[in-house]
């Protein structure tokens, strides 16, 4: 988890942009009052005791905050603890050095000016440590949002993952299946089964933690599994893709989207040579359309966790966008979103 740190740079300039505006202010007033030319070293005083206040705020807080965190009680007791009597003290130290540049008499004894800089240590004390918290509130809250962001990002990415995780299985189960009987009636389509089926299972390792691939890559992973299916049913099955190449070079869309549309068609489906299972892949604007005619199966499957749903979760997961699924008596059809390259840094 990243650490909170404090902003220095912005709590100095803070510091130094308050001691700039009350010292134009003293500087005012004392100028409309009075022509002595050691306002000027009195206006000095005053901007440096604000600065050196500021800045001595920002020393107690960085050394308090590697022992407790800087929203904790311990942190603001001690802070508070602290800087109050350090802030008097500079007043008191620093006035010695401004009185003798200005061949200014002055003595601690004398009680209304030992009070005037006890006064001024905790009203300036008291200004810093409100400009202070606001900026540190401020920051609190930044680094609370961008922690609740990594959270939900670091959460989606895993559920994103897990879903993925759903897809080899299933798809072992059913491609293993196959390639058992094929090796029963037909070795040689066996062995081109199998390198296709190796093409897919190659591509589900090197791409299991991206989310994102381009059009091409999906397209070549759909075709992969088209080819074994094609095997398996033969001219039951027709697939027609329409999609320029210079679209599928421009786009990209969720890992493993094209793929699991396709097995849902033909496990919710009852197709034959006679009767086959047409589907079409085509592009309308940014959008993919997925369709495929409906000849659906008389026994109704069960509902796994696999399937539309998963896709529909998962692309969510991705890029907040939703798949449209539109169903009428003759057609069954998915669209889902492209993404544009520039767009894809999910």
């Amino acid at each position: 988890m990243m650490k909170a740190q404090l902003p220095i740079k912005r709590l100095n300039l803070l510091s130094g942009l308050l001691a700039a505006i009350i010292g134009i202010i003293f500087h005012i007033i004392i100028s409309h009052n009075s022509d002595d030319p050691k306002k000027y070293f009195f206006t000095l005083f005053t901007v440096l005791g604000v600065i050196m206040v500021g800045f001595a705020n920002v020393i107690i807080m960085s050394i308090l905050s590697r022992l407790y965190k800087p929203q904790s009680k311990q942190f603001k007791v001690f802070r508070y603890a602290l800087t109050y009597p350090v802030s008097i003290a500079i007043y008191l130290l620093v006035w010695p050095i401004i009185a003798s540049a200005a061949n200014h008499q002055w003595f601690y004894d004398d009680g209304r000016l030992f009070l005037a800089f006890v006064g001024s240590g905790i009203v300036i004390n008291t200004m810093i440590l409100v400009l202070h918290d606001s900026v540190l509130l401020y920051e609190h809250k930044l680094y609370t949002e961008l922690e609740l962001s990594r959270l939900k990002t670091a959460n989606a990415e895993a559920a994103n993952l897990l879903l993925k995780q759903q897809i080899q299985p299933h798809f072992l189960f059913n491609a293993l299946n196959t390639l058992k009987a094929l090796y029963h009636s037909d070795t040689q389509t066996a062995d081109t089964y199998i390198v296709h089926m190796a093409n897919f299972l190659r591509a589900s390792v090197f791409r299991h933690t991206s989310n994102i691939s381009s059009l091409k890559e999906e397209l070549e992973l759909l075709n992969d599994y088209l080819a074994m299916q094609r095997m398996r049913f033969g001219t039951a099955l027709n697939c027609s893709i329409t999609i320029t190449s210079e679209e599928i070079k421009g786009h990209n869309i969720p890992s493993f989207s094209l793929q699991p549309l396709l097995e849902n068609a033909i496990k919710h489906n009852n197709f034959t040579q006679q009767d086959p299972l047409n589907i079409t892949i085509v592009q309308a604007g940014d959008r993919l359309i997925f369709s495929n005619n409906i000849q659906r199966k008389k026994i109704k499957l069960d509902s796994t966790s696999y399937g539309l749903a998963n896709l529909a979760e998962r692309y969510k997961l991705c890029c907040g966008d939703d798949i449209i699924i539109e169903e009428d008596e003759k057609c069954f059809s998915v669209s889902i979103k492209l993404l544009k390259h520039e767009d894809s840094n999910y």
